[in-house]
C-alpha cells in the first residue's frame, strides 16, 4: 500500500509533490515518462509523516541512486491540470538541490530509471537539458520555466491552472 499523500476519488484528485531542481555546467536534469514529451522536475510525492526535504531526498534516492543536499525552498507551485480523466489539484515544493558527489550520476545526456506511482511502474528518462534549449521543450507545468533561467532569490509562488 502507497504512503502517499495522493488522495483519489472518483471525480478528483489531490497530490503533495516535492521537487528538486538540479543544474550543473548550466545544465538542468529533468525527468519524462520513456514514450512522452512532457519534461518536468525531478521529484515525488510526499509520504505521510514525511517532512518535504526527507521526501525529496528519498525520491532522489530511489529513482537514480543519488545522494542529495537541500539547499533552499525557491518555488510553491498550485498546480491544476488533468490526472487521466479527473482533475488534479497539486501543491508543490521546489527545492534547489546538488549532489553530495558528482560521480554518482551521468553529468551529461540521458539515464534511464523506474518509479512507481500508486500500482504503477513507469519508466522514466532522466535528461540533462541546456538551459539555453528549455525554450526547445515543454517543463510541467509550463509557467515555472520563467523561472529556472534565473532562480528566484526569495521563495516564489506560482499558481498554473491547465486548460
Amino acid at each position: 500500500m502507497s504512503k502517499d499523500i495522493l488522495f483519489k476519488t472518483e471525480e478528483n484528485v489531490f497530490s503533495y509533490r516535492v521537487a528538486g531542481i538540479l543544474i550543473i555546467d548550466n545544465k538542468i536534469l529533468l525527468q519524462k515518462p520513456k514514450h512522452d514529451n512532457d519534461y518536468s522536475i525531478p521529484g515525488g510525492h510526499v509520504n505521510f509523516g514525511e517532512t518535504s526535504d526527507e521526501a525529496l531526498v528519498r525520491e532522489f534516492k530511489e529513482e537514480i541512486n543519488a545522494d542529495i543536499k537541500i539547499d533552499k525552498l525557491i518555488m510553491v507551485g498550485e498546480n491544476f491540470f488533468p490526472w487521466g480523466d479527473r482533475p488534479c489539484q497539486q501543491i508543490s515544493l521546489y527545492y534547489v538541490v546538488s549532489l553530495c558527489e558528482e560521480d554518482q550520476i551521468p553529468l551529461d545526456g540521458t539515464f534511464k530509471a523506474i518509479d512507481e506511482l500508486g500500482d504503477i511502474r513507469v519508466n522514466l528518462d532522466f535528461c540533462w537539458i541546456p538551459l539555453s534549449k528549455l525554450d526547445d521543450i515543454v517543463v510541467c507545468p509550463a509557467n515555472i520555466k520563467q523561472y529556472l533561467f534565473s532562480l528566484p532569490e526569495e521563495i516564489k509562488h506560482f499558481v498554473y491552472k491547465e486548460k
